[in-house]
């Protein structure tokens, strides 16, 4: 075996081991939230390059909405900043920001228990970012999956200096909080570990301003456990690539999107997400909507085809987000609500951020 070989069997070794503590760790922390989630501020968020689909419901807005029920302390950021990292022309910012809104309240965030803000509002939540970047090197950040998937995306092209420091800003919108939770997917672990780093490097180049606890919090991850929903072509679900539903799509349009989806050759429909990715979606999509088993809603199928499993996915979706376009649709139709909800949120972020750059001020002796 050769030493590169070896070096990458000890690395997905050392990957695989810290997946399993990540997973062992988030069963911990689920039975705490049961017992007691007080203790427990989460942060989570959303960049607002357009509107929200089933697969973010599925994958992770749901999820928030139980922890928020749960008792969690809930920040939601809108990554208004990060939209501008990668791309030359923005898009409509502020109209997606209150699409996001939307979204958000539409599906059941609370308000009253959740802080939903954009990171663009809130100066010293970006200010932290300062001495921060102190506390990272360049190849670091160059690691960073994100940034490199990026820079292999686009051909080596140079990235702007506010994509290198994107894992930064992220440890920023996580830090200014003290949140101590962030639910996250396997592969976004490395982007949580460089906020673990910088508040621990924080922590002892600086000191503490309390010798009896750090300033920022080691947050931990709660590794999702939502199921992972296709795009209607057996893709990933994206936005660009025109293969969502919506949140905010209405039941002709979502049935002529369900029309076109792709299937296979089989009449017979089986589950098997393996072989058959696409058929094995649309049974997914029928079970997560109507709270079902996925193999025994293939099998009442049987071979009647694609046709069949259409028909079935277009009334079990609709029905399930029917409540939910009916309440987004008022919500859209009231945007004074809309910017006042965001609004408050940005007042108590601002307030939370205001505290914690004092508190990092006094450890860096910058106060005047």
């Amino acid at each position: 075996m050769s030493d590169l070989d070896a070096g990458d069997q000890l690395a997905a070794s050392t990957s695989t081991a810290s997946l399993r503590r990540a997973e062992a760790r988030s069963r911990e922390i689920e039975a705490q939230i049961g017992k007691d989630p007080s203790q427990i501020r989460m942060l989570t968020g959303d960049r607002p390059t357009g509107n929200l689909h089933i697969g973010h419901y599925f994958g992770s807005l749901a999820n928030r909405v139980r922890l928020q029920n749960d008792g969690v302390e809930t920040f939601v950021v809108i990554a208004d900043y990060q939209v501008i990292t990668d791309r030359d022309d923005a898009g409509p910012i502020r109209e997606r920001v209150l699409s996001l809104v939307a979204d958000y309240l539409a599906v059941g965030l609370d308000p009253a228990r959740t802080v939903i803000f954009n990171h663009s509002q809130v100066p010293a939540l970006n200010q932290l970012l300062l001495p921060f970047l102190s506390l990272v090197t360049d190849a670091e950040l160059r690691r960073n999956p994100t940034v490199k998937a990026e820079l292999e995306a686009t051909g080596d092209r140079a990235l702007s200096g506010l994509l290198l420091t994107y894992p930064v800003h992220q440890a920023a919108d996580i830090l200014f909080c003290k949140a101590n939770l962030v639910p996250v997917g396997k592969d976004q672990l490395p982007h949580l570990e460089q906020t673990r780093v910088v508040a621990r490097r924080f922590d002892e180049r600086y000191g503490r301003v309390d010798p009896a606890r750090p300033i920022f919090p080691q947050a931990e991850a709660l590794l999702s456990q939502a199921s992972h929903v296709l795009g209607l072509d057996g893709q990933k679900m994206s936005k660009s690539r025109g293969n969502t539903i919506e949140l905010g799509m209405d039941a002709d349009i979502t049935a002529k999107r369900i029309k076109k989806a792709v299937t296979d050759s089989d009449r017979n429909i089986t589950f098997d997400p393996v072989n058959r990715p696409a058929v094995s979606n649309l049974v997914m999509l029928v079970a997560l909507t109507a709270k079902r088993n996925p193999e025994a809603i293939a099998a009442e199928i049987g071979d009647g085809g694609a046709g069949t499993l259409k028909k079935l996915v277009t009334e079990s979706v609709n029905e399930y987000f029917a409540p939910i376009r009916a309440k987004r649709a008022e919500l859209a139709n009231d945007p004074g609500y809309l910017l006042q909800v965001l609004r408050d949120g940005n007042a108590k972020a601002n307030e939370i951020a205001n505290a914690t750059l004092d508190e990092v001020r006094a450890a860096m002796g910058m106060v005047f």
